[in-house]
């Protein structure tokens, strides 16, 4: 998770918490929870650890959280097949291409196909 740390402000509105800053303040001193001074921010501005929020809170809070992006690039498929190809032992190799030569590309797809559908 990225964010560990949450202001009051940012609590209000998850069900179970009160709906307002004070209330939430009250609240974290009543059930201990782990502070800080909110940094950058004048005056007693606390925040709280996601650790030591109610449960319910904690999910909430992770579910909110925007998921991690994965740019993939994608690879010719040429280029995979080849990669795969060298990654094959000789004997491997060996099969593949006697199986291509004896029963085509049609054959081999035929047969990835019914070895996917048993």
């Amino acid at each position: 998770m990225k964010n560990e740390w949450f202001a009051a402000k940012e609590l209000t509105g998850i069900t179970g918490l009160p709906s307002s800053t004070q209330g939430i303040n009250l609240m974290a001193r009543r059930e201990g929870w782990v502070s800080r001074r909110r940094k950058g921010v004048q005056g007693k501005a606390l925040e709280y650890h996601i650790d030591s929020l109610p449960a319910n809170v904690r999910n909430v809070l992770i579910l909110r959280e925007e998921p991690a992006v994965y740019d993939v690039e994608r690879q010719e498929l040429l280029a995979v097949w080849i990669e795969y190809y060298y990654h094959l032992s000789d004997s491997e190799r060996a099969m593949v291409m006697a199986f291509l030569m004896r029963e085509g590309v049609g054959g081999l797809l035929a047969w990835i196909a019914g070895q996917n559908n048993p």
